[in-house]
């Protein structure tokens, strides 16, 4: 990652607050390692969404801050605020929006070394995206996803 290009981008962004710059901006600050900003930036992203009221960007923006819990340890929480969003998503056939969320699932269950449950939620959301026509890039992280859990599982 080009950090010096993150850093300028997130100034060019400066106080912009429309909701795709604050998605750009939480991005930019977990991949940077600034976490408690990502977490402030999550959270009025997803205060913004749902504002719009529009429930899909709303539950967007819920796996977006779930992801932040992960990357700082969180993973109890983290855990339990993807599964009501597969739940929730799984409900309104919401398909990309499942896919993502068990993904994201899939990686906290990953490093609560609960391999077999995370490598169940791997392939789900392979299945989801397939569904929802997802390209191949798309599909890639979770393809690899089940490669490695499956290494772990010795399969």
């Amino acid at each position: 990652m080009d950090v010096a290009a993150a850093e300028q981008r997130l100034t060019e962004l400066g106080s912009l607050r429309s909701l795709s710059a604050l998605n750009e901006k939480l991005n930019l600050l977990r991949l940077l390692g600034r976490l408690d900003e990502a977490w402030d930036i999550a959270n009025e992203a997803l205060r913004q969404a749902r504002f719009s009221g529009d429930r899909e960007q709303g539950l967007a923006a819920r796996i977006r801050r779930a992801q932040v819990q992960q990357y700082q340890g969180k993973l109890v929480p983290a855990l339990t605020d993807l599964t009501i969003c597969a739940e929730e998503a799984h409900g309104h056939e919401w398909t990309s929006l499942e896919a993502t969320a068990l993904h994201n699932r899939g990686r906290v269950l990953f490093d609560q070394r609960e391999y077999r449950e995370a490598l169940a939620d791997f392939k789900a959301a392979v299945v989801l995206w397939e569904k929802a026509g997802a390209s191949m890039d798309q599909l890639e992280s979770s393809l690899i996803a089940i490669g490695v859990a499956e290494a772990f599982l010795g399969k």
